[in-house]
């Protein structure tokens, strides 16, 4: 057993430079190696993440310009309609009152054409009147006249 053990103990011996020098590599390869690179991971995951919020910040204010841009379009359509239905009711009143105005001047012609049709039937039964006696004494003579012979051509009215 003692054999065994001083074997180990060699073992052991010799093994302590390889375990130097691994363990000096592992420092000098963490010092030049393993830092700058943990350093530059970190750096890289800090600046993804900063572009990660910085886009998100960006789609925020997209979306609030677009809905800003969807009110400010409602808005102004509701305008343009505000100002169509206006427009649209000073026609409509406009043409009432030419419409009203159609009416009021017809219905003065009307009425004076009546008054004039009126007057001059007014004229006419007057001219009737006065030629009344006329007429019906006229009418009386020449049926009171000579009636025609037998055979002979009838008189003619003249």
């Amino acid at each position: 057993m003692q054999g065994i053990g001083h074997q180990l103990g060699e073992l052991f011996l010799q093994a302590v430079p390889t375990v130097l020098i691994i363990l000096l590599f592992y420092f000098i390869l963490r010092a030049l190696f393993f830092k700058p690179l943990l350093r530059v991971m970190a750096e890289r995951d800090a600046r993804t993440a900063g572009a990660q919020k910085a886009a998100e910040a960006a789609q925020a204010a997209a979306a609030e310009k677009a809905r800003q841009y969807q009110g400010a379009l409602k808005q102004a359509r509701g305008q343009v309609y505000a100002e169509q239905e206006a427009a649209r009711k000073k026609l409509l009143d406009e043409r009432t009152a030419l419409v009203k105005d159609a009416r009021t001047k017809a219905a003065a012609e009307v009425a004076v054409a009546k008054e004039r049709i009126a007057g001059e039937l007014a004229a006419a039964r007057r001219e009737v009147e006065a030629t009344v006696g006329e007429l019906s004494a006229e009418i009386a003579r020449r049926i009171l006249q000579a009636p025609p012979r037998p055979g002979s051509p009838a008189r003619e009215a003249r």
